[in-house]
């Protein structure tokens, strides 16, 4: 794995990056407030009905980056992609992605949906693998920034998750209306509103 990459998959962690500057987070801090999140909120919440199960058994790989450059996200993404495509998903069902030094800026990184969804075309993974993303300030269209329905997709860093198109389509098998599981998310957080987002831990 390249210098400046941190990895935990299947439960173990890795580090190979190099020592941050006072202010800046380590990449163990990184990885401990996103599966905070994840446990929290994502799984929770249940706002992925499918989450659970993943990290129970492991299978979620978290790779912190020390990108400062949209080429330098976009050359680990690419590795990423193709680890991704190179092992099982009994080792690894999905893998996230956490760039904190780059794409502060939401929608920066809003545009950097075009050069990834370019890469997935170029190494032929299209219909195999699926990018989704999370941010601090994610923003849906439509809404203002201070919506709490906002924070369905508000995670600690901006993260690119990784998923497997095979895995999504076996999981929905039993969702009729996927279109529901977005609905019911939304009512979720307007229940919980800012308070209670608070209370988790989080910033709306």
């Amino acid at each position: 794995m390249a210098a400046g990459f941190v990895a935990a998959a299947r439960g173990g962690v890795r580090y190979v990056s190099p020592v941050p500057s006072a202010n800046e987070p380590t990449a163990a801090e990184v990885i401990a407030a996103t599966r905070t999140w994840l446990e929290r909120a994502v799984i929770g919440l249940n706002l992925c009905p499918f989450a659970k199960s993943v990290h129970v058994r492991n299978q979620i790989r978290y790779v912190v980056s020390e990108a400062r450059t949209e080429d330098a996200l976009l050359a680990e993404l690419r590795a990423e992609l193709n680890h991704l495509q190179s092992v099982s998903a009994e080792e690894v069902e999905t893998t996230l992605l956490i760039h904190p030094w780059v794409f502060a800026d939401f929608l920066e990184f809003n545009a950097f949906h075009d050069p990834a969804e370019a890469l997935l075309e170029e190494l032929q993974l299209v219909g195999e693998i699926q990018i989704a993303s999370f941010h601090p300030a994610f923003q849906f269209a439509g809404t203002e920034p201070d919506d709490i329905t906002n924070c369905t997709n508000r995670s600690p860093y901006p993260t690119l998750h990784l998923l497997r198109e095979a895995s999504i389509e076996r999981a929905l098998e039993s969702f009729p209306r996927p279109e529901s599981i977005y609905e019911a998310n939304q009512e979720t957080l307007r229940r919980l509103g800012r308070e209670g987002w608070e209370r988790l831990g989080f910033k709306p």
